[in-house]
């Protein structure tokens, strides 16, 4: 795998993993692995900087199952801070699913903690479901092979992206959002206090775009600009080299862990294929530049030339210059030194829905008839920093209600200027419009939804619980963008 251990890493600490309450063949037919949240130091534009991660009994980035593997970890905080995994694309136990106080409490200082269910396989990440923690780059690649990736006669390779700050998070989020996140409350007591009182004066960064058909009206891109926009740790003066066979295929799987950057992923002169996003097979979609949100993923194939070379795939911060990516390379080939910046700024990819509306499911939910069709409006402004899932606010909100095995099919309506990637925890939803006729569009946990946009998604009821249906735009989270699928038996 391509997350190399990045220089300057401090080794992680071994932990005694929980006993676990398990039946004895459960724990027999199983093969545990132990996950460590863990301070580490890496190296960006040449200084240290001391960060988070979750690293596995190696000292390694993230966790890769084979075909069939369950998950069964044993995860310790090592941190001196509390903090919560959730287990992004992944359908566990709700009790595992890793939100604040729904239902568990957070893992304290030294607590190790058993998880234990079936993976679903792909493309996944794990991330602390805490703000600051996330952007403390609490969060790691989770892949679940299928029998068909070890049949394959091609590398894989994962890019795994983020925005950085040196600044600490608190610092970031309370510049971002004028004092109002309530990234350090946990989900189960977030309220709306100190909402009227924000003041966005002092910001005087936010990135905006006009879009074509909206009357001059500007959608905000970026509402923050971040120090450095790492791929695996390290950004564009010093980036990942991975060595490639001439001739051969490469499956990239590109994780968008960032806080609040959306990316376009451009493979340069490799013709490439999307095979997948969010873990789940779409028909392939030819192409060298796909973008992806915050929270998404996407699987591309590509194809090295018999001659070899070497070849950036590079992802570009949408509405602005900045990029950052790693370099695929053949035996002896020149590696040509890049830029963090490009020449021009790269447009945007939350002006519309096109990419979303060619993907196809290779294989779709059922046709079924919903039980209920609602109506999500998602709302919200720049100042005062304000983002409103139907007018309300985590603690105040109203939550999406469906029966254990239901057919939902919610509709994303956005009438605000800056786009919202939507993740609904527990489920993998099918997206069937955006906003026109109806199709078979991707399987995902998580859809992107742009400005004045409209995305409808079909989903199925599982477990009877509370499950998190967010913005994973971190400070919109973090001001509470968030609301709830209610189910019940």
């Amino acid at each position: 795998m391509s997350l190399l251990t990045r220089r300057g890493f401090l080794a992680a600490t071994s932990a005694s993993a929980a006993a676990l309450l398990l039946p004895a063949q459960v724990r027999a037919q199983s093969t545990r692995m132990t996950l460590s949240a863990t301070s580490r130091t890496i190296e960006v534009q040449g200084k240290a900087a001391k960060v988070w991660g979750l690293l596995d009994g190696n000292g390694r980035s993230g966790l890769v199952l084979d075909p069939g593997q369950a998950l069964a970890v044993d995860l310790t905080n090592t941190l001196d801070a509390p903090t919560i995994i959730h287990w992004h694309g992944q359908i566990p136990p709700n009790m595992q699913d890793g939100v604040p106080d729904l239902p568990m409490p957070m893992l304290q200082p030294g607590e190790s903690r058993g998880y234990d269910f079936a993976a679903r396989p792909g493309t996944h990440w794990m991330h602390a479901h805490i703000p600051e923690h996330e952007m403390l780059l609490l969060a790691a690649p989770l892949v679940v092979r299928r029998p068909e990736d070890v049949s394959a006669d091609r590398q894989e390779v994962t890019l795994f992206l983020h925005d950085f700050s040196f600044r600490p998070p608190a610092e970031v989020l309370a510049e971002i959002t004028g004092g109002a996140s309530m990234a350090g409350m946990d989900h189960s007591q977030m309220g709306q206090d100190g909402m009227a009182a924000m003041n966005m004066d002092a910001m005087g960064q936010g990135d905006a775009m006009s879009m074509p058909g909206m009357d001059g009206m500007a959608m905000d891109l970026n509402d923050y600009n971040f120090d450095a926009y790492l791929a695996n740790d390290r950004t564009l003066d010093d980036p990942e080299v991975l060595q490639v066979d001439k001739g051969g295929r490469v499956l990239v799987r590109v994780i968008n862990a960032a806080a609040a950057t959306v990316f376009w992923i451009d493979t340069g002169s490799l013709p490439g294929r999307l095979v997948a996003v969010d873990g789940e097979p779409v028909q392939p979609l030819p192409g060298s530049r796909f973008g992806l949100a915050m929270g998404q993923r996407l699987d591309i194939e590509l194809d090295v030339p018999a001659e070899g070379g070497a070849f950036p795939i590079l992802a570009l911060r949408e509405g602005a210059t900045e990029r950052t990516g790693l370099i695929l390379a053949t035996p002896g080939a020149a590696v040509m030194k890049l830029s963090s910046l490009s020449d021009a700024e790269h447009p945007a990819f939350s002006a519309d829905l096109s990419q979303e509306a060619v993907l196809r499911a290779v294989m779709s939910l059922p046709e079924r008839a919903p039980a209920s069709q609602p109506m999500l409006m998602l709302g919200g402004s720049m100042m005062p920093y304000v983002w409103t899932i139907n007018g309300q606010s985590w603690g105040n909100h109203v939550p999406v209600t469906a029966k254990s095995g239901d057919r939902v099919e919610i509709t994303f309506h956005n009438m605000s200027m800056m786009a919202h990637p939507m993740h609904l925890h527990g489920h993998a939803f099918q997206v069937v419009s955006t906003g026109g006729a109806r199709f078979a569009g991707a399987v995902r946990d998580t859809v992107h939804v742009p400005p004045m946009g409209m995305v409808a998604v079909a989903v199925d009821a599982g477990e009877a619980a509370r499950w998190m249906l967010h913005c994973h735009h971190m400070p919109h989270l973090s001001t509470g963008m968030m609301t709830e699928f209610a189910v019940s038996a």
